[in-house]
This record gives structure tokens, C-alpha cells and sequence, in this order.
């Protein structure tokens, strides 16, 4: 970074390319928030603040000092770049267990969140929700930059992203034999972000399986997002759960009786073990 800076502004002093005081002071400090509460926790989380040099570090820790609630730690700027790396590839990882459980569940007419639930009484097992697959900007991006980093170490990382990418194309086998199995229904795909309750369509799962419907199934498909102004332009001309949002959350059993679901988040659990009946629930 520094040497691209120095490209632009030959007239500064670098740190770490100058004796002398630099002109700037650089530093990594990786943000940790969550999409629709960025402003509580950009104030309230722990913050790793890592330096060019350890001038850099104290510069930028005083910086976050004057509205970091959290703990601050300084550290060198290439540790808190791979503590960032490593935080989204452990998420993604523990996901990944959650949706490969969910598949094999699936083949063994399971109800993965029933036994979800009960594992986790154990007191040291705290398995994650499963979903159709991993989105965002960080979850399903960073574990690359470690893998091409390492790729002659990095072989769980690698296979947690082979994992949930899998997952979504697992979704969208079993709902096309859904779509398939019933010529005469409409498709309501319910939600594309990927997370609940935000507006944000980066490397969502649940767009990609909406899409892929869509194309296959044309007009059949229509598109339910509350967060959405408009839709992203694949879905133009279209109007199938894939997103928690809390809103899909609130429709009474009543309202939805007389629907056939495919519930890839668990959010009703009311219409559990009734394949084949109306309220259909698939296990993944």
C-alpha cells in the first residue's frame, strides 16, 4: 500500500520508507459489524488496530480510542489482516458443518433442526442454523484469500467452501422437483439478501437459487423481498423460505395452508413432518 502512495505522493514520508517523522501514519484495523446494526457495533465491538510500524499502531489506536467502547489491541498490520481472514473462514467452516449435516439429514428423512436442538443440549456442542448456503461480501469471500494464500495447507477451509457452495445447489435440485412434481402451482421465492432483515444481494445464496428458478421456470416464479426497492435485473419480468427475514416469520400457519413449502431456514417449524400433505416442508 505504502508503495502505491508513494507512486502518487512522492512529496510524503512513508513510515517504514523514511529515518525521519513520516508525513502519514498507516495502519489495518478490520472492521467486525453486522449488516443493519453497523453503527452499535462499530462502537461497541473489541477492535484489532494493526500498525505499519508500531508508531502507526499507537497513532490509529488513539484515533479508535476517541469512539471504540470496545477493547482496543494493536498489533503489526499483517496479523490483523489474516484476524480478519481467519474470523470469516471459522464462520464459514462452522456453517458448513451445519449444512453438511443438513444434506445428510435430508437423505435420512430427517428433521435437521430437531436434531440440531438436541445436540446442542450437550454442554460443549453449539452447532450453527443451516441455510441454503453462505453469502456476503466477507463469509463467502475471505477463506479464498487464505486458501491462495496456503493452498498446500489449507484443505478444511477449502472444503467449507466447496461445502456451502454445494448446499445452494442442493436447494436448488430439491426445489425443482418440487416445481416439477406440481405444473399447475405458482413459485413464491421469499427473499434474496443474505441474511435476515437487510437489503444486502452480495453472493447470496438465496438470489442465486431465486435466479436459477427463474430461468428455468419463467413466469411460474414470483420474487417476495421486503428489503428490495426494486429487484436486480435477472429477475425483470418475474415478480421461491430463502431468507429469515422476520416478516415471513410473522404469516400465520392459516395464511399459508394451502401452500406447499420448502423451508430452507427453519422458520416455521409448524410445518414439520408433513411431506406429501399440505404445509410441505423439506428437511434441507
Amino acid at each position: 500500500m505504502w508503495d502505491l502512495i508513494a507512486g502518487l505522493r512522492p512529496d510524503l514520508k512513508l513510515p517504514g520508507q523514511t529515518a525521519e517523522t513520516p508525513d502519514v501514519s498507516i495502519a489495518y484495523c478490520p472492521e467486525r459489524v453486522l449488516p443493519g446494526k453497523i453503527l452499535e457495533e462499530l462502537t461497541h465491538n473489541d477492535r484489532s488496530i494493526g500498525g505499519i510500524t508500531p508508531r502507526c499502531a499507537r497513532k490509529a489506536l488513539a484515533f479508535y480510542k476517541r469512539f471504540v467502547r470496545g477493547t482496543c489491541i494493536t498489533t503489526d498490520a499483517r496479523s490483523a489482516e489474516m484476524t480478519k481472514l481467519v474470523e470469516n473462514a471459522y464462520r464459514d467452516a462452522n456453517i458448513a458443518f451445519a449444512n453438511e449435516l443438513s444434506m445428510i439429514a435430508d437423505q435420512m428423512g430427517l428433521d435437521v433442526w430437531e436434531v440440531i436442538k438436541l445436540a446442542n443440549r450437550h454442554p460443549r456442542v453449539n452447532i450453527l442454523q443451516p441455510g441454503p448456503g453462505v453469502g456476503g461480501h466477507c463469509i463467502a469471500v475471505d477463506p479464498y484469500f487464505i486458501i491462495h494464500g496456503a493452498p498446500g495447507h489449507s484443505p478444511l477451509i477449502r472444503t467449507g467452501r466447496a461445502v456451502n457452495d454445494a448446499k445452494m445447489h442442493h436447494v436448488i435440485d430439491r426445489a425443482r422437483q418440487l416445481v416439477s412434481e406440481n405444473p399447475g402451482l405458482k413459485v413464491a421465492c421469499l427473499g434474496l439478501a443474505f441474511k435476515a432483515n437487510i437489503d444486502d444481494f452480495r453472493e447470496s445464496p438465496a438470489r442465486f437459487i431465486a435466479a436459477s428458478l427463474a430461468r428455468e421456470f419463467g413466469e411460474r416464479v414470483q420474487i417476495v423481498e421486503p428489503y428490495a426497492g426494486e429487484l436486480p435485473r435477472e429477475f425483470e419480468g418475474t415478480g421461491a423460505a430463502l431468507v429469515g427475514h422476520d416478516v415471513f416469520k410473522a404469516v400465520p400457519a392459516e395464511e399459508r395452508s394451502h401452500a406447499l413449502i420448502y423451508d430452507t431456514r427453519g422458520i416455521w417449524p409448524d410445518a414439520r413432518y408433513s411431506a406429501g400433505q399440505i404445509g410441505l416442508r423439506l428437511a434441507s
